[in-house]
Parts: structure tokens; sequence; C-alpha cells
């Protein structure tokens, strides 16, 4: 049963984890909608900040401050993602500019992100930004960032941009999130959060592969750590399945191997969808009780 409230004494607890997945289906409804749910299921107050095609609400009560990023516009295909996921991936890959690239100078000069990714938080990050500094100035309260899909990749990113504005991020929990970076980047994450990052993954699930660039030696990783949440006998097929497309070779992949992958991913979306991964959760919580 999902906990009423966000317990930020107990790092990477499951119930944690589905009050945030609830969060993060919540995150795909829009106004009027989308606050009154928050309201009514999790008690807590919300504003969506909404720019061209990125969502994010920022909701409280008076224990927590939640940041619940949308993940795709189309979350039952994916519409979109294929070209940030396999079609440009190694293109996409850049060491950020501006004042985006300011906040990740930080993690170092080998450190490489996805463009866009990084854009599509650029869109909503100065109202985010002003939404959570004036949320921890009324009140401070341990701040919880979260997000599916795309979300779960914004959320990352959006973490360590709010931690290098000096707004201490709790905890970081996503669900079927996308790799963000280069290893550089990844070990940059672990490094800044260390203990705080949870990423919730059902191993049937292809998009957390993605991006990708190479079938056998791709330019992106995960950081730490990744909790798994289907039988790993079962699990091992979404792996095999894009491995098995890549055939002979380095398996960099090419305009058709894109085709045949974006069919494994489009063939597995039920995986990927976070009513999926709610319900894992919740089955998780049920084994740990």
């Amino acid at each position: 049963m999902m906990s009423t409230t966000l317990n930020d004494s107990a790092a990477g607890d499951a119930r944690n984890a589905l009050f945030l997945a609830r969060a993060c289906d919540l995150a795909y409804s829009n106004e009027p909608e989308g606050p009154a749910r928050f309201r009514s299921e999790l008690g807590l107050e919300a504003r969506l900040i909404s720019v061209d095609n990125t969502q994010v609400y920022v909701a409280e009560d008076d224990r927590s401050i939640v940041v619940a990023f949308r993940g795709s516009e189309a979350p039952t295909t994916l519409d979109g993602l294929k070209d940030w996921l396999l079609t440009n991936a190694n293109n996409y890959l850049i060491l950020p500019e501006g004042r985006s690239g300011t906040d990740f100078a930080a993690a170092g000069v080998g450190a490489r992100f996805h463009r866009g990714f990084l854009d599509a938080l650029a869109m909503v990050w100065e109202p985010l930004l002003a939404a959570v500094n004036q949320a921890l100035q009324a009140k401070e309260r341990p701040l919880w960032v979260t997000g599916h899909s795309l979300g779960g990749a914004l959320a990352l990113l959006a973490a360590w941009r709010l931690q290098r504005n000096f707004l201490a991020v709790h905890e970081i929990i996503t669900f079927g999130a996308p790799m963000i970076g280069n290893e550089a980047a990844a070990r940059a994450f672990e490094q800044e959060f260390a203990g705080k990052i949870f990423r919730f993954i059902d191993l049937e699930d292809v998009v957390p592969h993605l991006p990708s660039v190479s079938l056998v030696a791709n330019a992106y990783t995960h950081c730490l750590a990744e909790v798994s949440l289907s039988a790993a006998a079962v699990a091992a097929s979404g792996l095999d399945a894009l491995k098995q497309t890549a055939g002979t070779g380095d398996g960099t992949l090419d305009a058709a191997m894109v085709d045949q992958v974006w069919e494994v991913v489009k063939g597995r979306i039920a995986s990927h969808m976070i009513g999926t991964y709610q319900a894992r959760v919740e089955a998780k919580c049920k084994e740990l009780a």
C-alpha cells in the first residue's frame, strides 16, 4: 500500500519510490486536473510549469518538496524520441555551453551530456529554479526530484543544476530513465549524489539501455544505483533482443539497424509505461512488508 507521506530517513525506500511513481503518473496530467489530483491523491499542493514540450510539477506539503518531470508527451508511443535515443545519439553527446555549461563544468573536463535532454531542461529551468527557491525559502524541507522516461533524465540533470545553485537535493528517484551522458558524467553524478540516486528499471524495458550509438560498446552509461523490478531470467531478454539486432562487427547503428532497434523498443512499450512501474514497485513494497 502506498504511503501517504515521504520518509526522509529511509534512503531508497520502496515506499518512497511508490509515492514518487504516483507523482510521475500525475505529472502527465494538465491543469486544472493535475493540481487537483496531486492534492486529493498525494496531499500535495502542486503547480505545473510548462514551456514548449517540457513539463514539470513543483509540489509540496509541510514536510516535503517534490519536483516531478513529465516524460514524453506521447508516453504510450514514445513518438518524438527516436532521434534522441538512437538516430542522432552520437551527435547529441556534447560539452554543455552557456549558463548550463557553467553549472555542468563542475562535472569535469571529460564529462559529456545529451544535448536534447539539456535543451529540454533549459526550457523550464528559470521558472523551475524560482519555484523551488521560493518553496525552500518559505520553509526548508527535503527536496525530492523524480521523473519517468525522458522525465527521469531531466530529473537527474535538474538535480545537478539545483545543487550547483545551492539548493540541496535530498534524493533522486527515476523510473525507466534513459542515460544522460558518458562515463565521466556518470561518475561525477555518483560523487555529487553519493547514496542519493535510485534508478528503478523494469528489466524488460528497453529504454534504460538507450541512447545508443553501438550495441556492443556504447558511449553512454548510467550512474548508480540501479533497482531492478523484474526477475533476472526474464529481464535479460530486453538487452538480448537489442544485441541480436547488432549482428557482427562493432554493433554501430546504421539507419536500417536503428529502425530494427526502434521496433524492439516499441514492441516492449508496455514494460516502459509508468503504470507498469507503479505496479512493479508496489509488488516490491509487498515483498518487503
